[in-house]
């Protein structure tokens, strides 16, 4: 039997596409972990697993002035949307909402103790903030809108180092621009170079969107978030965008569910030169800006994936056009071949069956034919032989034979 040889060209091309395969599943591995670190972009899978919500976040202006009372009209009017919609909880809690929904505004304000103070970046904070933005906390807890004491602040780690000397602070009491908090905790603030380059190089103290106000906080609200259904596709995007209320020369809306996936990391392509560019007055926080610069990073890796698995599908395709032209076979030929092999045990059996039968009647044949023409031979003779017989015939008493 001849043995096909393999080349040494052949056996190149096929290491080189399984290493470009092996590449593709690495970089995929380490997309999906990116992605899943960036948690202020999963509330929609801590709302809810089975996929029917959506989050949605607008970003406003300085000049656009978004205010509380704002925000609290479109939910009134969501709530109107909603059931009109016959969108309804099919939780068996009374109490369960369909949405949930965080803002924040930002500004600098003074940190102090008895002995020492600095200036930090104050986030006031309202609704469920820490569930859409959840921080790694070293010591204490976070605080909530619904909670009776609208003192308590959230403070990172270096603010509580250089005014306390230590990080386990909570329950001490700071100022805040001359009005005592309670420090509910203590969370640790990425220091990575990505990180301080979204917003977070400074010190960052959270307080209630409440206590802000009343601190002096001018800056208007910048953020709004929300959770909701999402029973067809853009359905809480659209809902968004038609009763927020907001100039929409003066914001930014982006639906964050869905926003790293394969498909929506290959649009970034078509607009990718021009996707840093900002004509609006919008200044996005730091998860934000974190969740932008992910998307180019996620474009590029995606972009590479993709790459690595379409060479090898290329060689192979074109391997195969190679191999269906130079064929030596038909579909007939595999055919017949197909249903030999897998009809090999029963037809054999039958075959020997039929070939005993054939042979025991080809014997009867030997031994019976060879007499039939012997017999027919006999006869024929006998035939002749009886022709001549000599005849007698009587003359005057006397007998001549004639043959």
């Amino acid at each position: 039997m001849r043995k096909t040889r393999i080349s040494k060209k052949t056996i190149i091309i096929v290491l080189a596409c399984a290493f470009l395969l092996l590449v593709a599943f690495i970089l995929a591995q380490i997309r999906s972990g990116m992605i899943r670190r960036q948690e202020s972009q999963q509330m929609a899978l801590r709302w809810s697993k089975d996929g029917a919500v959506s989050q949605v976040s607008c970003f406003f202006s300085r000049d656009e002035g978004m205010t509380r009372d704002r925000l609290v009209a479109f939910e009134h009017k969501l709530d109107e949307v909603l059931q009109e919609a016959s969108i309804t909880s099919e939780s068996e809690n009374p109490g369960a909402r369909l949405w949930s929904s965080a803002y924040s505004a930002q500004t600098s304000m003074l940190a102090a103790t008895d002995t020492t103070s600095m200036n930090v970046k104050v986030i006031g904070v309202g609704g469920d903030f820490f569930r859409f933005h959840p921080q790694k906390l070293r010591y204490g807890n976070y605080f909530y809108e619904s909670d009776l004491n609208q003192d308590y602040v959230v403070i990172d780690e270096e603010i509580a180092w250089q005014l306390f000397g230590g990080i386990n602070v909570p329950g001490k009491v700071i100022e805040v621009n001359g009005k005592q908090h309670v420090i509910a905790g203590v969370i640790k603030r990425p220091q990575e170079e990505m990180e301080k380059q979204a917003g977070l190089a400074n010190p960052i103290l959270y307080l209630s969107y409440e206590s802000y106000q009343k601190l002096g906080g001018t800056e208007p609200i910048n953020h709004y978030e929300i959770v909701m259904p999402n029973p067809i596709k853009n359905f809480a995007m659209d809902t968004v965008k038609e009763n927020i209320g907001a100039d929409e020369n003066e914001t930014e809306i982006v639906e964050n569910t869905g926003r790293f996936s394969y498909v929506n990391s290959l649009k970034h392509f078509k607009g990718f030169a021009y996707r840093s560019m900002n004509a609006k007055a919008i200044i996005y926080p730091y998860w934000e800006n974190l969740a932008r610069g992910m998307e180019d990073i996620l474009a590029f890796l995606t972009a590479i994936v993709i790459i690595c698995i379409a060479v090898p599908a290329l060689i192979t395709a074109i391997w195969l056009i190679y191999r269906w032209k130079h064929k030596k076979w038909t579909i007939k030929s595999v055919w017949e071949m197909l249903r030999m092999e897998f009809g090999k045990l029963r037809p054999q059996k039958r075959e020997t069956r039929n070939s005993g039968e054939r042979k025991a009647r080809n014997s009867v044949k030997k031994e019976v034919a060879p007499k039939e023409p012997k017999e027919k031979k006999s006869r024929s003779k006998k035939r002749k032989a009886e022709n001549r017989t000599p005849i007698s015939i009587t003359f005057d008493d006397k007998e001549e034979k004639h043959e």
